[in-house]
C-alpha cells in the first residue's frame, strides 16, 4: 500500500508540473510503410545543441523555453533522415513517418542517419539491427539474435554452438532477458544451440552491459530488452522460410486500418518427421527431437492518448525415445517449455507525461519422464521429475520530459514468484509402489525507481537514479538501495568521455553443474540460508564518431565485484534431489555453497552502420575469478568461461540490389576446464575400492584432479560466410541464401578426456579432444509478400 501511495503522489506531482510548462513539441515516430512505431529514434535540435530519443512506444517530447523557430532532425539507422522547421506556439503535435532507405542511388542517406554515440549519456550499450541479424551467416541457416550478440565485445559464448551469453564475467542467470516486459528464464532451443527468438517477429533488441539505468533491476550482469513488432496497420504482409532443420512463417496486417493490427509468427523443426520413416525402415528405436515456438501480438490505437497491446510467446522442446516390442512398450524423454503473456496500456496524460501499465505472466518448466508397460501382465511403471518457475507481474512506468535538459523516468514493479525446484512422482504396479514428493516455495520481488537524464551544460549529460529493491522470502525480508550514475562529457562535437557506477541485487539463482544454461538447471529463490547476489560495477571509456567514413569507435574499461554468488558443492548435482529416500531430509539448500567473484577488462568496438559496407570489429581482454567456500578448498579459481582474449570481425556488403555477401571471423583464447592431473591405484590392503565420481562406480583407480579449472582448452577460431540472392517478383520477393559454417573446417575443442594407450609395452596417458561441428553448408529459401 505504501508503494502504491508513493506512486500516486509522484504521478500527481509530475502532472502538476507538466501542466505549468508551455511550448512543447511531441508526437510519435512511425515507419511510413507499416505504421510501426519506432524505438530509439534520434531527435536533434542543432541550434540548441540538444535533443531526445523516442521511447519504447515511439513517443517523444521536447519543451522549449522560447518561441524562436527551430530545426528538428529525425534520424534512425536504416531510414532516411527527416528535417522539420517550425515555430513553437503552445503545445504542438508533430507526428513523423520515416521512409526505409534504399542505398542504390534512389535515396542518399546523410551521415546524420547514424546514431551519434558521443551525444548519448548511456555507455556499455548495444543495439542490434534486425536487418543485420538476417544478413549474417548462421549455423544450419537459423538466424539467431543471441549468436549475433556473442560477436560484440564484452559478450562471450559458452560451448561450441551454444546460444547462451556470458556478459562481463557473469553467469547465464545474471542476464535479465525481457520479451515485451515478460521475463524469459530459458532462452534456448535444441539444448542451447539456438535461441527461442524468431527474428521475423522482432522490432528492437537492446543489450545493456553496465551503467544500468535505475529502471532495470533484478540481475547483476546485463539486461537484454527485446520488443516484438506491433504488426502492419496499413496492409497485410508476410514472410517465411524453409531451412535445413526448420521452417518459419510470419503474417501481419490490419484488423482495422490505422487503428488495430495483428502479428502471428511461428517456427518448427522437422528433423523428427524426416528421420521417422528412415528409422522405422531400419527397425531401430524411434528417437526424435523437435521444437516449436509461436509469437502473437495484437494492438489497438484508441487515439493519441491511449493504446493497448496484447502479446504472447509459447514454445516447447521435446526429446523422446519410444520402443514398442512384444515384451515391453517404453516411452521416455525430457521436455521443457516457455510461455509468456503481456498486456500493456499506454496513456498520454499530456504532451510531456507518458505512462505505461503492464500486467505480465511468465512460466518455465522442465521435466524428465519414463514410462513402460508389459502387455497383458499389468506391469506398469511411471516416473517423472520436473522443476520450474512461474511469475505474475504488475508494472507501472512514467516518462516525464519537463524541458530539453531533463528526462525523468519513474516507476514501480512487483513480481510474485512461484518456484518448484523439484517434484518427483513414481508409480510401480509390480512392486506396489506409489510415491510422490515435491518442493515449492514463493517469493515476492518489488522495485521502486526514479531516474533523471540531465544536461546541466551543453557538453555535459548525467543520468542519475536510485532503485529500491525488496524481496520477501518464506522466513526473511531483504531491502537494498541501488544507486546508479552515468556521466558523459563531450570534448568536441564527435568525441566524449564517459563513466558509470551501478549497484545491483539479484534474488533468484540458477544452479548449474555445467556453467552453461541447460534445461536441467534449477531456478531457486533467495531464502534465509541463501542470500541475494549483489554487485558493484564501475566503467569508464571514450566514444568517437567519425564523419568520413561514417564510423563509431568506443573503448571501455570496467571492474565488477560480485558477492553471494552460489554454486553446487563438490560432487552435488540436481539429480540427487529426486532420490525419494533422502528428498524429505535433503533440500537443494543443503547442496549449494556461496562465495565471491571478480571480473575486469577492456573492450574496443569499431562499427560502421551505414553504406553498402556495414559491420564491426570488436576486441575484449578480460579476466574473471571466483571463490566459493566449499569448492577448490576455498581458494580462488578461474571461472569456466574466463577468456583472456576475444576478437570478432563482421562484414556485410551489398554487391548490388540483388546480391548481399557477408562473413564473420571469431577468435577466443581457451576456456578453463577441470582435468585430472594424475591417477593411481589403491593399495590391496585398503578395505574397499574408491568411489569414482566420473563413472558413478567403485574402482581401484583414483583420479587426482588438483585445482578447479586447472587446464586451458585450445584457442577457438572460426570463419563463416554467406551470400543472399534477392529477386523481386510481381507479388513477392524471393531470397535464396547459401551459407557455410566453419569454412576452413577448424577442429575446435568441445571437450577433452584422458585415455591410456600402450606404447612399446608401456602404458602412457594421453589427452584426447572431441570437436563438434566441421564445415557445414546450409541452404535457405525465403519469401516476403
Amino acid at each position: 500500500m505504501k508503494k502504491l501511495l508513493c506512486a500516486a503522489l509522484l504521478l500527481t506531482y509530475l502532472n502538476v508540473i507538466a501542466q505549468q510548462a508551455h511550448n512543447t513539441i511531441s508526437g510519435y515516430v512511425r515507419e511510413s510503410v507499416s505504421a510501426e512505431l519506432l524505438t530509439g529514434v534520434n531527435i536533434y535540435l542543432p541550434k540548441l545543441k540538444t535533443g531526445t530519443v523516442t521511447n519504447t512506444y515511439g513517443f517523444y517530447s521536447i519543451t522549449l523555453t522560447s518561441t524562436d523557430s527551430v530545426e528538428m532532425i529525425f534520424s534512425y539507422v536504416g531510414y532516411s533522415t527527416v528535417s522539420k522547421k517550425l515555430k513553437p506556439a503552445g503545445n504542438t503535435e508533430l507526428n513523423i513517418e520515416l521512409q526505409p532507405s534504399i542505398l542504390l542511388n534512389e535515396v542518399t542517406v546523410s551521415a546524420e542517419s547514424a546514431e551519434k554515440q558521443s551525444q548519448a549519456v548511456q555507455m556499455s550499450n548495444v543495439r542490434v539491427q534486425i536487418s543485420q541479424v538476417k544478413s549474417l551467416p548462421a549455423l544450419l541457416g537459423e538466424k539467431d539474435i543471441l549468436k549475433v550478440l556473442q560477436l560484440m565485445p564484452g559478450v562471450q559464448k559458452g560451448m561450441e554452438g551454444s546460444s547462451g551469453i556470458y556478459v562481463r564475467g557473469g553467469g547465464p542467470d545474471q542476464n535479465l532477458i525481457i520479451l515485451d516486459d515478460a521475463i524469459v528464464y530459458n532462452a534456448s532451443h535444441l539444448f542451447g544451440f539456438f535461441s527461442l527468438f524468431n527474428g521475423d517477429a522482432l522490432k528492437s533488441v537492446e543489450l545493456t552491459k553496465g551503467g544500468f539505468p535505475a529502471r532495470y533491476g533484478g540481475r547483476l550482469s546485463s539486461v537484454l530488452d527485446i520488443n516484438m513488432k506491433d504488426g502492419n496497420k496499413e496492409e497485410w504482409h508476410g514472410e517465411g522460410g524453409i531451412g535445413l532443420i526448420s521452417s518459419r512463417m510470419t503474417v501481419e496486417g490490419p484488423l482495422k486500418k490505422d487503428k488495430s493490427s495483428l502479428l502471428v509468427s511461428g517456427r518448427r523443426t522437422y528433423a523428427d518427421l524426416v528421420m521417422k520413416p528412415i528409422m522405422k525402415a531400419a527397425g531401430e528405436e524411434n528417437t526424435g527431437y523437435y521444437f516449436y515456438d509461436l509469437n502473437a501480438k495484437v494492438n489497438y490505437d484508441f487515439g493519441r492518448k491511449n493504446k493497448l497491446y496484447l502479446s504472447g510467446y509459447f514454445g516447447n522442446d521435446k526429446f523422446y525415445v519410444k520402443q514398442k516390442g512384444t515384451d515391453v512398450i517404453e516411452n521416455a524423454g525430457f521436455r521443457w517449455s516457455n510461455a509468456t503473456a503481456t498486456m500493456r496500456w499506454n496513456h498520454l496524460f499530456n504532451s510531456r507525461l507518458f505512462s505505461n501499465t503492464s500486467v505480465v505472466y511468465s512460466n518455465y518448466t522442465f521435466a524428465i519422464y519414463d514410462k513402460y508397460k508389459v502387455p497383458g501382465e499389468g506391469k506398469d511403471y511411471y516416473a517423472e521429475y520436473h522443476s520450474g518457475i512461474s511469475d505474475y507481474t504488475i508494472k507501472y512506468d512514467l516518462d516525464f520530459i519537463p524541458d530539453p535538459k531533463h528526462t525523468i523516468k519513474a516507476g514501480i514493479i512487483t513480481i510474485s514468484h512461484r518456484f518448484t525446484p523439484y517434484a518427483y512422482v513414481e508409480f510401480d504396479a509390480l512392486n506396489h509402489l506409489d510415491l510422490s514428493n515435491s518442493s515449492s516455495t514463493a517469493g515476492q520481488e518489488s522495485g521502486l525507481y526514479v531516474e533523471d537524464t540531465w544536461q546541466p551544460a551543453g557538453n555535459l549529460k548525467i543520468n542519475g537514479g536510485l532503485r529500491l529493491s525488496h524481496f520477501i522470502a518464506k522466513k526473511s525480508t531483504y531491502f537494498f538501495p541501488e544507486p546508479r550514475l552515468s556521466v558523459a562529457w563531450r570534448l568536441s562535437s564527435n568525441l566524449a568521455v564517459k563513466a558509470s557506477y551501478s549497484e545491483m541485487n539479484q534474488y533468484i539463482h540458477l544452479l548449474s553443474n555445467t556453467g552453461g544454461s541447460l534445461p536441467t538447471d534449477l531456478w531457486v529463490p533467495t531464502t534465509d540460508r541463501v542470500k541475494p547476489q549483489h554487485s558493484k560495477q564501475i566503467a569508464a571509456g571514450i566514444a568517437k564518431d567519425l564523419d568520413k567514413p561514417v564510423l563509431a569507435l568506443s573503448a571501455e574499461v570496467y571492474y565488477k565485484s560480485m558477492g553471494n554468488v552460489i554454486g553446487y558443492k563438490e560432487g552435488a548435482t540436481f539429480m540427487q534431489l529426486n532420490d525419494v529416500s533422502s528428498s524429505s531430509t535433503v533440500s537443494w539448500e543443503d547442496n549449494v555453497t556461496s562465495g565471491k567473484a571478480w571480473a575486469y577488462g577492456a573492450e574496443f568496438l569499431l562499427q560502421k552502420k551505414t553504406g553498402r559496407l556495414t559491420g564491426w570489429i570488436g576486441y575484449t581482454i578480460s579476466k574473471t575469478e571466483m571463490q566459493l567456500d566449499s569448492v577448490n578448498f576455498g581458494k580462488k579459481f578461474f571461472a569456466r568461461y574466463d577468456r583472456r582474449h576475444d576478437i570478432s570481425l563482421v562484414a556485410i556488403y551489398e554487391l548490388s540490389r540483388r546480391i548481399t555477401v557477408s562473413g564473420t571471423w571469431v577468435y577466443g583464447s581457451g576456456n578453463a576446464v577441470t582435468l585430472p592431473l594424475s591417477e593411481y591405484d589403491i593399495k590391496p590392503h585398503m578395505p574397499r575400492p574408491a568411489y569414482n565420481p566420473e563413472t558413478g562406480n567403485y574402482s581401484t583407480t583414483v583420479l587426482n584432479y588438483g585445482q578447479r579449472n586447472n587446464f586451458r582448452m585450445g584457442a577457438y577460431h572460426r570463419l563463416d560466410a554467406g551470400i543472399q540472392f534477392h529477386k523481386q517478383k510481381r507479388h513477392y520477393e524471393r531470397i535464396w541464401e547459401i551459407s557455410v559454417y566453419n569454412v576452413y573446417n577448424r577442429k575446435n575443442p568441445f571437450y577433452y578426456y584422458p585415455e591410456n594407450i600402450i606404447v612399446n609395452g608401456k602404458t602412457t596417458g594421453i589427452l584426447k579432444q572431441v570437436s563438434l561441428f566441421p564445415v557445414i553448408p546450409s541452404f535457405t529459401y525465403s519469401i516476403k509478400f
